[in-house]
């Protein structure tokens, strides 16, 4: 396993590993130029699911665990954008896909999230959203940070377990 500073990060490799999905990570430090401005990078290349090979931007948010309110899925404009011309870049085959990794104060119960998984004493909610249906959904959340998210009932429409994608 990779040296992850980030838990989120750790903890999605470790949630691949677990269930022995191929995938390469990407090291952050390799930037790619893509026209006259670089792309963000993306965090993992997931091959071989339901869908096709899956470029995977992981989105880390804090949750009680406890409540059933609306999920945090705000992400920045840019992520959007980058995320789609990765897509281009790949081509036919690779599908960009945005993993909202929710780490939980407390175990949730069952009836709040459909996949969680423990590690590192830690309880993780994972979700899926195809970044195409995103886009077709998002709203602005702050022009100033450039930031963009979708109202929780899309939000759920869009979203899926990752296991249901694997």
């Amino acid at each position: 396993m990779a040296q992850r500073r980030v838990h989120y990060d750790a903890a999605f490799e470790h949630y691949l590993r677990a269930n022995q999905v191929p995938y390469v990570a990407v090291d952050e430090a390799k930037k790619a130029l893509a026209g006259p401005r670089r792309l963000k990078s993306f965090d993992f290349v997931v091959y071989g699911s339901k869908r096709g090979n899956l470029l995977v931007d992981v989105k880390g948010r804090k949750h009680s665990g406890r409540s059933n309110r609306q999920l945090d899925s705000w992400v920045t404009h840019a992520d959007i954008v980058d995320m789609l011309r990765w897509e281009e870049v790949f081509g036919s085959g690779f599908r960009a896909t945005l993993v909202f990794l929710y780490w939980c104060a407390v175990q949730p119960p069952d009836a709040l999230f459909h996949e969680i998984f423990s590690y590192r004493d830690r309880w993780y909610a994972v979700v899926a959203a195809d970044v195409q249906a995103y886009q077709q959904q998002m709203k602005v959340r702050s022009p100033k940070w450039e930031t963009v998210y979708v109202p929780a009932q899309p939000f759920n429409a869009i979203t899926e377990p990752l296991a249901k994608l694997l």
